[in-house]
């Protein structure tokens, strides 16, 4: 049996099966070019993924940093001096209360005392007795003069009189001096303050009978220091002008923390501790006797520190992302210690040094 096929259609241009193959050979020429670039768009974004992977991973390094303890430190003042009363007697009037402010030379008290004030009317009875003595002496010896000249009166009698003349004067200059003694005795209970500062303590009442000496109240002068006791073992790392920071609690006007430092360090150890003053500026708004928390530097020690925006938080946890070799990182529990400034990309950044979780060598990445 013959088939016959049927007859191929052709145009003007050639037969129809060789357009198809040609519009075939076409296409398969647009998707061979189409490929080839295909691929090397996707080869380029794959060999950008391991350099921005490299640029946020950072390896764990132990760093030298300065050990910082937390100790308790009293609030002192600097010298206490103490205002006394320079006379007995009865404390008639007290202007000052703890806490009060004052200048040096300032009045803070009054004492009186009753006996200066009769001696001072029986001193006062005896200058005008001995000016009257004074008045009568001078007229007898000018009478005497007078009969001196005219011949009735010898000479002996013009020279007693004039020795008494001059025992009534200094008689008078006498009881004067011992009315400015009275007087200075009475302007002397006046109790001044010693130097400026302010007022620590006043262990008297008014109306209360003092003594000549007795405190009158404690000024605290030249401002106030904080008296640091320190473990002995930390002692020989201590030294005269060392800082000091307060606790986080007890903020500046700034808002940081408030910074001093060591001004005298006590060569006598006492129950193990050594004391020491810090001198740190504007102690004057607390208590005397305050306590307060103080870091100061004990030397250095090694210690992992890394960039904060590493650490996550989840259910009171901290993690980092543990880089691992051919497989997904690994979220790492680590226990956060003391917050620290490093140095970042760009420039100073938040660290946190890390106690418990991580060693030196491992490649972290960011969460």
């Amino acid at each position: 049996m013959v088939s016959h096929a049927s007859p191929a259609r052709t145009g003007p241009d050639g037969s129809a099966e060789q357009k198809r193959e040609a519009r075939g050979v076409m296409r398969g020429r647009r998707r061979g070019a189409s490929g080839p670039f295909r691929t090397l768009a996707l080869a380029a974004c794959l060999a950008l993924l391991p350099a921005a992977a490299l640029a946020q991973a950072f390896t764990v390094r132990s760093s030298e940093v300065e050990d910082i303890k937390r100790v308790y430190g009293t609030v002192e003042a600097t010298v206490e001096v103490p205002a006394r009363a320079r006379i007995s007697g009865t404390l008639e009037a007290l202007s000052v209360d703890e806490g009060s402010f004052v200048q040096k030379g300032e009045v803070v008290a009054h004492v009186i005392d009753e006996k200066l004030s009769l001696q001072a009317r029986a001193l006062e009875a005896k200058i005008e007795a001995a000016r009257s003595q004074v008045t009568k002496a001078q007229l007898d010896y000018q009478r005497a003069e007078e009969l001196f000249k005219r011949g009735t009166v010898s000479k002996s009698n013009i020279d007693q009189l004039q020795t008494a003349l001059t025992v009534a004067e200094n008689t008078l200059k006498a009881n004067e001096a011992d009315r400015a003694v009275i007087e200075q005795q009475k302007a002397e209970g006046d109790v001044l303050a010693p130097t400026t500062g302010r007022v620590l303590e006043v262990p008297v009442t008014q109306g209360s009978v003092i003594m000549a000496g007795e405190v009158v109240a404690k000024v605290a002068a030249d401002g106030f220091l904080l008296r640091i006791e320190v473990p002995e073992r930390h002692a020989r790392f201590m030294k005269v002008g060392d800082p000091v920071r307060l606790g986080a609690d007890e903020l500046g006007d700034d808002g940081n923390a408030r910074a001093g430092e060591i001004v005298k360090i006590y060569p006598e150890i006492t129950q193990g501790r050594v004391v020491a003053d810090a001198r740190v500026p504007g102690l004057g708004d607390f208590f005397v006797g305050e306590r307060t928390q103080v870091l100061i530097s004990v030397g250095t020690r090694q210690a992992i520190i890394i960039p904060l925006k590493y650490v996550t938080t989840r259910f009171g946890l901290d993690f980092v992302h543990l880089a691992r070799e051919g497989s997904e990182p690994l979220d790492i529990v680590v226990q956060l210690g003391e917050r620290h400034e490093i140095a970042g990309e760009m420039g100073r950044e938040p660290g946190v040094e890390i106690l418990t979780g991580l060693k030196a060598g491992d490649e972290l990445v960011m969460p």
